[in-house]
């Protein structure tokens, strides 16, 4: 078990940011941790990793307890936070090579090279901080973040900021960092989630109100309809389609391309409609609520916090 939290509650003065929250990661698992702004989430990211400590409840990393030995838990930890603190006017080489020296790493030349190569940062190495791209401080972060080989990775906002080509080198980098370690990642944007986690921790006012794989999570959230594309191959008359048991709705989107809206899944109807009038389904697609859409579900603010 890499990180277990256990009925961690956190003040700040009077104010409540933490209730009670529990959960536990195993290694290896790349897991999304989500919610609006304010709901507790660079809070609990901080405990964790030993910056904060809780009002009440306690954190184990590896079984260590994160509160009585802050110390050996972030040795255990690569820790990216949204704000990214870099030296600007340090290269990269000699930054990476002074983070090293901070965690007391031997053969630390050779160690930045490799890290370099890990990160992408081969191009921009020579260059000081301050004159490298918002994607390539990224990297930067990420490269400090891993020097010292942690157990545990955890990412507050990693993309924050990039263009959608730099968003993707970095997803891909860590998906690739998963493979290997424990992944806690932070995020408001639900494609990376979906991209790149294998399961899903949703809090709302400092409470957890999901924890499942993406696509569990998507099944907690009832759908109030149902869309289908449907694409067959030759012209259908509406009036026919909307005789189909179940359907609410038809729209022709183009020649032969249908949206046909239900509070069920009908897709065996359709194909049965296209049999009976001996024409073909060429393509049919059931749209689901995105997840930004069950996200907005689990964390609508019609409830007051406790």
């Amino acid at each position: 078990m890499s990180i277990k939290v256990k009925n961690v509650t956190k003040f700040y003065g009077t104010q409540k940011a933490l209730d009670k929250v529990s959960f536990s990661i195993d290694t290896g698992q790349i897991v999304g941790f989500i919610g609006p702004n304010g709901a507790g989430k660079t809070t609990m990211m901080r405990i964790i990793t030993g910056f904060l400590s809780p009002s009440s409840g306690r954190v184990f990393v590896n079984s260590i307890d994160a509160r009585a030995n802050s110390l050996a838990v972030r040795r255990l930890i690569g820790y990216l936070p949204e704000n990214n603190p870099l030296y600007y006017d340090m290269y990269v080489h000699e930054f990476l090579s002074f983070i090293a020296g901070l965690y007391g790493l031997k053969n630390r030349k050779k160690l930045v090279n490799k890290i370099i190569d890990i990160t992408g940062l081969g191009p921009e190495q020579h260059k000081r901080i301050g004159q490298l791209s918002k994607g390539y401080k990224q990297r930067v972060g990420l490269a400090q973040a891993i020097i010292h080989d942690p157990q545990v990775l955890i990412l507050d906002e990693p993309t924050s900021g990039l263009d959608p080509n730099q968003i993707i080198q970095i997803r891909n980098l860590i998906s690739q960092l998963g493979k290997e370690k424990t992944v806690m990642l932070s995020t408001h944007i639900m494609q990376e989630v979906e991209a790149i986690c294998d399961r899903i921790i949703i809090i709302n006012h400092g409470h957890i109100v999901a924890d499942d794989s993406p696509e569990t999570i998507h099944e907690r959230v009832e759908e109030d309809e149902l869309t289908f594309v449907v694409e067959f191959d030759s012209q259908v008359e509406q009036s026919l389609l909307e005789k189909i048991q179940g359907v609410d709705s038809v729209r022709q989107i183009k020649a032969s391309h249908w949206l046909i809206t239900s509070k069920e899944d009908i897709r065996r109807r359709i194909f049965d409609f296209a049999v009976d009038n001996k024409i073909a389904v060429l393509s049919m697609d059931m749209k689901k609520k995105s997840l930004e859409q069950v996200f907005h579900e689990l964390t609508q603010d019609d409830k007051k916090e406790k």
